[in-house]
């Protein structure tokens, strides 16, 4: 379905669609009233969209919600981690001011989305390198592979980093 205008088009889905698709994340999600947000998100968020071409609209609507819930997961699981980081912090004597503790999320969400678009295995290398503080023998151990693998791995990990943080270098 193509439209040239983004409005009559997401009309169109939310008249069609909006119905099956809160049925359909309710049913994994199994809460509607948490499907019905998502939903409600993922529709505003297709009205600030150029137009678009849908052919399976289905399909599109359940991957762009599936989508959108990791997203809200993953920053879900940042803010935690943040509150966790002041909550020790706090027990130390010295807490972040509110624009320091946005800041920190904000840089926190943007590695959790450089993170995300890795393959697997040079994610996990590279996460047992920076977080974990393992050495190259001892990923490889732990991923069962050969330390010039693990090299391999976190040069493709730097490079994807790279290329997210500088994309037109």
């Amino acid at each position: 379905m193509q439209s040239s205008n983004t409005g009559d088009l997401c009309e169109h889905l939310y008249t069609d669609y909006r119905g099956w698709l809160i049925s359909w994340l309710g049913k994994r999600l199994r809460c509607n009233d948490k499907a019905s947000d998502i939903v409600q998100d993922l529709f505003c968020r297709l009205v600030e969209r150029p137009p678009l071409v849908v052919g399976k609209p289905r399909a599109f609507l359940a991957t762009s919600a599936i989508r959108l819930l990791i997203d809200q997961r993953r920053r879900l699981a940042v803010e935690l981690a943040y509150l966790e980081a002041i909550a020790i912090t706090e027990q130390k004597g010295g807490a972040p001011s509110p624009l320091e503790a946005y800041e920190a999320v904000e840089t926190l969400t943007a590695i959790a989305r450089m993170l995300e678009g890795m393959a697997e295995r040079p994610r996990r290398a590279f996460l047992l390198n920076r977080l974990e503080g393992l050495g190259y023998a001892e990923i490889a151990a732990e991923l069962g592979v050969s330390t010039s693998m693990v090299k391999q791995y976190m040069a493709h990990a730097l490079t994807h980093c790279y290329s997210i943080a500088y994309p037109s270098a």
